[in-house]
């Protein structure tokens, strides 16, 4: 064998090695409301990469030069109406740009209700986000991060898998596994981009709703899942984008979350589109809402210190 063709070969070996071990198990040995199922993962590339019936939570690891880090990290929550993650759209391609900010990001491949492997459909999603944010605060000074500067940001229904975790990060979700589970999951602050928001019926994403908590679910369900009513003056600081023509998601979601907010005393930042659609990503093209982007790293630099972890 020539000596370029080993050489190559050993290049390639070498960012394959690289390549694995920058996404992590969430899960170390059993995964939590799970059950034996004979699903398998799916990965199509049509434009985006969409990720559906996943088997293996796991976080994939974008870090920034160490000379650039500011400290800050971003578990990210691909939207995708708790059916598929646009895992490139809204997770990888986002996570990169962050790193171009000096932000640590971590985008999370969460299992999705309605897979043959979950047992309960609605607490899986959760589960993991507590999990994945939890993982990274452990592990903060390995990836060159404050414990005190760990967010999460998600786009349409992974905004309500964010903003799930930013109302009910003090809940009993799943038996504790080990040292990971022994710190906070409470995010240092929230970027909600397009969220759903609530699960009532006129201002819901009826497809989010109908995957997450099926055909018919009770008012005691659909209360707990409205995270405009779960906020409190512990909620932390939260930063919202939202367009006023998004057929979708009605921009009333962005509009309760934002009025509950301030009602409790929370940091808050919102921005109203005019016109922008749903799920733009970075919005380039999409009018003037590529701007958002520019907002939200100036609204990092305002939260006050006394909004730190708590």
């Amino acid at each position: 064998m020539k000596k370029a063709t080993i050489l190559s070969l050993l290049i390639t070996i070498s960012l394959s090695a690289f390549c694995q071990s920058n996404i992590i198990k969430l899960w170390p040995n059993q995964i939590p409301n799970s059950q034996k199922s004979n699903e398998k993962e799916i990965i199509e590339s049509t434009g985006i990469i969409r990720i559906s019936k996943v088997q293996n939570p796991t976080l994939e690891v974008f870090l920034p030069a160490k000379n650039n880090a500011n400290g800050q990290a971003v578990v990210i929550c691909p939207g995708g109406g708790y059916g598929i993650l646009a895992y490139d759209w809204e997770g990888t391609d986002i996570a990169k740009w962050l790193n171009s900010k000096g932000i640590a990001a971590f985008v999370l491949k969460y299992r999705l209700p309605q897979s043959k492997s979950v047992i309960e459909s609605n607490k899986a999603p959760l589960q993991d986000a507590i999990r994945a944010l939890k993982t990274v605060r452990y592990n903060a000074d390995k990836y060159n991060i404050s414990k005190d500067k760990i967010g999460v940001m998600g786009f349409s229904a992974g905004g309500h898998l964010a903003s799930t975790l930013g109302t009910h990060y003090n809940e009993s979700m799943y038996t504790s596994v080990d040292a990971i589970d022994t710190v906070s999951a409470r995010p240092d602050f929230m970027a909600l981009i397009y969220p759903v928001i609530s699960m009532k019926d006129g201002i819901t994403h009826k497809g989010s709703r109908r995957n997450l908590l099926g055909d018919s679910p009770s008012d005691e369900m659909i209360n707990y899942f409205s995270n405009e009513l779960k906020v409190t003056k512990d909620t932390p600081p939260t930063f919202l984008i939202h367009a006023s023509d998004d057929n979708a998601v009605p921009v009333q979601n962005s509009l309760l979350m934002y009025q509950a907010l301030i009602s409790n005393g929370v940091y808050t930042e919102m921005h109203i589109y005019p016109k922008g659609g749903h799920g733009f990503s970075f919005g380039f093209q999409r009018e003037h809402v590529s701007s958002w982007t520019d907002l939200f790293c100036t609204w990092m630099q305002s939260i006050p210190e006394k909004y730190s972890q708590l």
